[in-house]
């Protein structure tokens, strides 16, 4: 026997008898067997985290992590139950090609809990199948980085609403086919959380949960290799609290803002104190948690006190206990990292590890404004080439952007490998986008820059950093045509490569940036909050009128999806490799599932039209077309002609 099933066949008798009474024979059964397949994913991290080699450690450790699952598959409704069962039956459910996402803060989109199954028709014209509702879970007053500062895994933001809302939200979605997503902040908490209140006044129950130091070496010691998030408005990891330590104060592990305490999960209980909030979200209605920040869970010194090996165990271990309580519920990464560093959140390790199913496709999203900028594709599709292939059971999110800044991800192995220089190119999307380079047709602006590194991100809407928004105030009708073809342009890749496409609220409209935040003093010093606009719904009103700025693009994105929704090689689960057409400007990417044909995609970043390989594309002409931004691509010879800031979708019958 394993040392698993040795810890098991001690714990089974017991906890079999304990789930029959509280959850019936069948039940139970379902439940124990959920049990038996998780059980090395469960206790291989309680073991290497937590065991120190005393198995009875482990044993108990795993007992009181089946018994806080146990209550909550007690405690599971039963509509979310038949829901568990559909999934258990088709586990790759999130990987079909009719899911397709929306993203949005609830507030901005249409005020209340209460008020969003109103909207649900309109989310329907665009075929959402998953909404992800931003923060909104209760988080501390005034300053909260936008959300993410929570005060109460289990209260929401009473300015939305309240908990009861929200399970009605999750109704009103399952009813017509949708998922529900949001975030939940794994790092820390904020300092007024009930479990940092009570660390902070020494109660039992609470020790361990946070890290603080009586004096600056140790700080410093981890400062001297922790990159900064914020290092503007808040330098370091670290924030002085007077009342830590007992009332001696010390220095508590803050990485982003000092009232966001990181908790430490060198201490079990927090994993197990974190199930428990998950586990009781889940039963709300939830179907997809958002895990924010998880690249900071697990620190050690003279590291970035990133992406650490122990990190991904607690994500394993979090991952493998909820599917047993709640199996039709999923994870997503939310982790910003490099391309070697992402993929293992999808458990694509040396062995493959069930940690994540979802992650944001955030080179993707990168490479794509880099070839816009450029003109030109070729260091997307060395970058994206080299990427290794995800496991079959996960799947990428791909994203045009989101509510957060734009950090170019660019390695100076890749901007090397194509003739660049890393740090250079990415002083140039800076200055690009940003609006400083000459001729430049973006309207974003620089976030958390720098001085003396020249490092920075971008803010921007999508439409305006498209030059949508430049070429409106100029009444420039050739510069906004171009615009309307990048914004349609970013879309077709993102529909297509692989994954779930996420639309961000007002893309579809091609919402430009806003600056009512402005006279928002709370918001006033984080310009992300320029592409986080209020829904214009009167220019909602226009999505009908093929002659309006929004009809030509909501109708774009209607037909991306139509198209997406009819293609099964658009599933999840196969693979997508970059492929050469012929031309640096053009991105070309073949995918193909095991159960169907090929596809093929091609986007031209140039505005100039671009002659690529026909017998590549086309696969000598086996492929037909599907869906193209001018029609099917004329045949000159043995090249096909592909207009600027043109795509054009391929499929084998």
């Amino acid at each position: 026997m394993t040392a698993a099933e040795r810890v098991w066949a001690t714990l089974a008798p017991e906890l079999a008898t304990d789930a029959v009474e509280a959850l019936g024979p069948t039940e139970a059964d379902a439940f124990l067997a959920r049990v038996e397949v998780a059980l090395e994913d469960v206790h291989g991290p309680l073991a290497l985290l937590y065991g120190n080699g005393d198995d009875a450690s482990v044993a108990d450790l795993l007992d009181r992590a089946l018994r806080i699952v146990l209550a909550a598959a007690a405690a599971r409704p039963e509509e979310l139950r038949r829901l568990d069962r559909r999934r258990e039956i088709d586990p790759g459910w999130f990987q079909r090609p009719r899911m397709q996402g929306y993203v949005c803060y609830v507030d901005r989109f249409c005020g209340t809990l209460q008020q969003l199954p109103g909207r649900l028709d309109y989310l329907g014209e665009l075929g959402t199948t998953y909404l992800h509702l931003m923060p909104l879970l209760q988080p501390r007053p005034g300053e909260n980085d936008g959300g993410y500062a929570v005060m109460d895994y289990r209260a929401v933001d009473p300015r939305l609403g309240t908990m009861d809302d929200l399970e009605d939200v999750a109704r009103a979605l399952h009813d017509r086919g949708m998922s529900l997503c949001i975030d939940l902040v794994l790092n820390h908490t904020a300092r007024e959380h009930r479990w940092a209140q009570g660390w902070l006044a020494g109660a039992p129950e609470f020790a361990g949960f946070y890290t603080a130091f009586p004096d600056r070496e140790m700080p410093d010691a981890y400062d001297a290799t922790i990159p900064e998030v914020f290092p503007d408005r808040a330098p370091g990891s670290f924030t002085w609290v007077p009342e830590a330590c007992g009332g001696a104060g010390g220095w508590v592990w803050t990485t982003f803002w000092p009232y966001q305490w990181d908790l430490d999960y060198t201490n079990p209980a927090v994993p197990l104190a974190m199930l428990g909030e998950i586990t009781w979200l889940a039963n709300r209605g939830v179907d997809v948690f958002r895990m924010d920040a998880v690249p900071f869970m697990w620190k050690r010194l003279g590291t970035t006190c990133q992406n650490q090996p122990e990190g991904h165990l607690v994500l394993q271990l979090l991952h493998a206990l909820t599917r047993i309580a709640a199996p039709g519920v999923v994870f997503k990464a939310e982790a910003i990292v490099s391309p070697e560093d992402l993929v293992p959140y999808l458990g694509g390790h040396d062995r493959y590890r069930p940690e994540c199913e979802l992650a944001y496709h955030n080179q993707l999203m990168v490479m794509l404004w880099s070839s816009l900028a450029t003109r030109d594709a070729t260091l997307a599709a060395h970058a994206l080439g080299r990427m290794p292939q995800i496991p079959a059971p996960t799947s990428w999110v791909t994203y045009v952007r989101g509510h957060d800044d734009i950090g170019w991800a660019v390695s100076d192995t890749d901007a090397g490998a194509t003739g660049v220089s890393g740090f250079g190119h990415r002083r140039f999307l800076n200055d690009f986008y940003s609006g400083r380079f000459p001729q430049s047709f973006a309207r974003g602006a620089l976030f958390q820059e720098n001085e003396v590194t020249g490092d920075a991100r971008i803010s921007g809407s999508a439409a305006s950093l498209c030059g949508i928004e430049e070429a409106l105030e100029t009444g420039d009708g050739a510069a906004l045509e171009r615009g309307i073809r990048r914004l349609v342009l970013l879309y077709s890749v993102i529909y297509s490569f692989g994954g779930i496409p996420l639309l961000y609220m007002g893309d579809e409209l091609a919402l430009r940036n806003d600056t009512g935040y402005l006279a928002d003093p709370a918001r006033a010093p984080d310009n992300r909050w320029m592409h986080r606009p209020p829904m214009d719904w009167a220019a909602a009103d226009r999505r009908s009128d093929p002659a309006t700025l929004e009809g030509r693009v909501f109708r774009w994105l209607q037909r991306l999806g139509e198209a997406r929704r009819a293609l099964p090689a658009l599933a999840a689960g196969g693979e997508c490799h970059v492929i050469d057409v012929g031309s640096a400007a053009v991105l070309g990417w073949r995918r193909r599932h095991p159960r169907t044909g090929t596809f093929v995609g091609v986007a031209n970043v140039s505005p100039a039209a671009q002659l690529v390989d026909a017998d590549t594309v086309t696969g000598f002409g086996t492929f037909s077309p599907v869906l193209a931004s001018d029609g099917t691509p004329e045949l000159r010879a043995d090249r096909l002609l592909l207009p600027g800031l043109a795509f054009a979708w391929f499929a084998e019958p």
